[in-house]
């Protein structure tokens, strides 16, 4: 008689009755523990996941508060970021749970970059959204827009008008890209020295100005007012038109201030009528300051102010009263001073935080950087090849 074999099953304890506590858990329609007369009927909102294993994935805590809840189910008071206890991880940027920061957030914070653009809700004038575009001034636009050169969505354009992102502006035939966004203007600070034109284009072939800027991917630099062939000094350029026609406008009368070194010197009576006003061929001209700097020998230097910038205004009124000038520079343009570091032909980018304040935008908050504390460079390029 064979004895009976014995199984490889291993022995499976006899089942439990489910414990008392989890039955609570899995009823759905019984009052809460400890609720009130209210309470009976309603069904728990936190109660855990029902069913016949349930108890399997039951929290042994319990129902869980929501967030920024106490202990007794009232809502905190203060659960702002500043009382969590990451308050300090809040503070430095840290994304929530389930939410990804912005591409470049981390590294340029909340400006996104130096042009991080703006977007525009609502339409804006032609002149205005071709000027930032750096397309050309608001006054030369103005120009193309009369003599027709500028259509809309196929139709003759017309000053004043307004445009947005679904029109179609064409110059010349030639669709012109718009971005209708604000972006962060740049503008150069250039020493002209004496012997280059502030021109794209001479019939005579002499330098220009534009031969020594950085080359733009988009728009073109715009020259900030001009100066004389044999004028040095302070020259700015930007590639926001409409920085460049708040600088140029005469209505916003930015003082110019020149140097000037003349044959001879002024007696009392022509420096007060250089400044109460002297009549020349198109106009009465004045300055606002004059300023005696002294002198050796026949030369001597004064330094003068003015809210023009008529065609050699300050030559004609010193020529007006009996004095060559034999030198002329420009130091100061409105807000803006010749650096005394910048050399003739040199130039340097203005930083950007005092480029947007001289456009008048608010400056892209970003994080500190060590570039920023730096001078800015200096760049002594020679002329391009012709």
């Amino acid at each position: 008689m064979s004895t009976p074999r014995k199984s490889n099953r291993p022995l499976r304890p006899p089942l439990k009755k489910k414990p008392e506590a989890i039955e609570i858990l899995d009823r759905s329609d019984g009052p809460r523990r400890g609720g009130g007369a209210g309470d009976r009927g309603q069904r728990d909102e936190d109660a855990q996941p029902r069913g016949r294993d349930a108890h399997l994935n039951a929290d042994p805590r319990g129902p869980r508060a929501p967030r920024g809840a106490r202990k007794g189910g009232e809502p905190r008071e203060d659960g702002n970021a500043e009382s969590r206890p990451d308050a300090h991880q809040s503070a430095l940027g840290r994304p929530e749970r389930g939410e990804r920061p912005a591409r470049g957030a981390g590294r340029r914070g909340q400006g996104g970059g130096r042009n991080a653009p703006t977007v525009l809700a609502e339409p804006e004038r032609l002149q205005k959204v071709l000027a930032q575009a750096g397309v050309a001034s608001r006054r030369e636009i103005e120009e193309l827009v009369i003599a027709g050169r500028i259509s809309v969505n196929g139709l003759p354009a017309s000053l004043g008008q307004k445009i947005g992102p679904g029109d179609r502006v064409k110059l010349n035939g030639k669709l012109i890209p718009l971005r209708f966004a604000q972006r962060t203007p740049r503008v150069l600070i250039y020493h002209k020295p004496e012997g280059e034109i502030v021109s794209r284009d001479d019939p005579e072939g002499r330098p220009t100005v534009f031969e020594r800027l950085p080359v733009l991917r988009k728009g073109r630099w715009l020259a900030v007012g001009r100066l004389d062939f044999t004028t040095s000094g302070l020259l700015l350029f930007t590639n926001d038109g409409e920085l460049a026609n708040r600088l140029m406008h005469p209505r916003y009368e930015l003082e110019r201030e020149y140097a000037v070194r003349v044959l001879g010197e002024l007696t009392e009576e022509q420096a007060r009528s250089l400044t109460e006003g002297i009549q020349l061929e198109d106009g009465v001209a004045r300055f606002n300051g004059l300023r005696d700097e002294g002198g050796e020998g026949a030369n001597h230097w004064y330094r003068v102010t003015i809210s023009e910038g008529r065609n050699r205004e300050v030559r004609r009124m010193f020529e007006s009263v009996g004095l060559t000038v034999s030198r002329l520079m420009r130091v100061r343009y409105g807000p803006v001073e010749l650096p005394a570091r910048l050399k003739r032909g040199m130039w340097m980018e203005m930083p950007e935080a005092d480029a947007c304040r001289l456009a008048g935008v608010p400056v892209p908050q970003r994080r500190p950087d060590e570039r920023d504390k730096r001078p800015p460079k200096l760049h002594h390029t020679m002329p391009r090849a012709r």
